[in-house]
């Protein structure tokens, strides 16, 4: 399987994915660290996550597959929904709360 069928199916499989710098529980970048944070006061805790720095393929692969040059990349029910700055305006704007039904 590739890298592109690979990513295919995870954001296919699993309602929420982060693809990001290190762990949930260990960040390796600030902006990483702030969309961990935001999925959580969305009260999203369990999500899968993908630690781009552990596989390169990955990591260019999913720059890539969504045409987005940044790391981390957030996934809602197999929709791109975007990077941490992105991320944040729709936190602030209550946005991103109702694509969680919270």
């Amino acid at each position: 399987m590739d890298i592109v069928d690979a990513i295919e199916q995870q954001v296919s499989t699993h309602p929420v994915v982060l693809y990001m710098k290190g762990t949930p529980q260990q960040p390796q970048c600030g902006f990483s660290a702030n969309a961990v944070r935001i999925l959580n006061a969305c009260g999203v805790e369990d999500f899968y996550a993908v630690d781009v720095l552990a596989d390169p393929e990955v990591r260019q692969g999913v720059k890539e597959f969504s045409s987005w040059p940044t790391i981390p990349q957030l996934y809602v029910n197999g929709e791109f929904i975007g990077g941490s700055d992105i991320m944040t305006e729709m936190f602030q704007s209550g946005e991103l709360q109702k694509l969680f039904g919270k």
